[in-house]
């Protein structure tokens, strides 16, 4: 049985949080910067202009708790969450990771801001 649709081989998760005008904490779209607001929309279309949007499916999250750090997104497989973002990074990202196969690890947050994640069995042992 064939598919029309493949299954994805990369989710690019891009938080699209943004806080109310006047909250001190930050945000990965910011009312001030009219970029932050056009960063999905950049990589939506970057990925439609590449032919890859099929095959790599982009999508709008809400804070994942790194907003000091924003905008970030985070690829999947691989964990790789990718901070302090612009198109410019977007697009190099694009590039060189989803379709070169190797990580931009000056755009990707310090370790001791992500860490290892923590297996849920582990949690429940203590």
């Amino acid at each position: 049985m064939e598919y029309s649709i493949p299954q994805p081989a990369f989710y690019i998760f891009k938080c699209q949080q943004s806080a109310p005008p006047g909250m001190p904490k930050p945000s990965c779209v910011s009312q001030a910067s009219v970029e932050s607001q056009q960063l999905f929309m950049h990589m939506a279309q970057s990925l439609m202009q590449k032919g890859i949007v099929s095959t790599v499916q982009p999508i709008q999250t809400g804070c994942m708790n790194r907003c000091q750090l924003g905008p970030i997104m985070l690829v999947e497989p691989g964990h790789t969450m990718y901070v302090n973002l612009n198109k410019e990074k977007i697009d190099r990202i694009i590039e060189e990771h989803i379709i070169g196969g190797n990580v931009v690890e000056e755009y990707v947050i310090p370790n001791e801001m992500w860490g290892d994640a923590i297996d849920p069995k582990t949690l429940l042992q203590q």
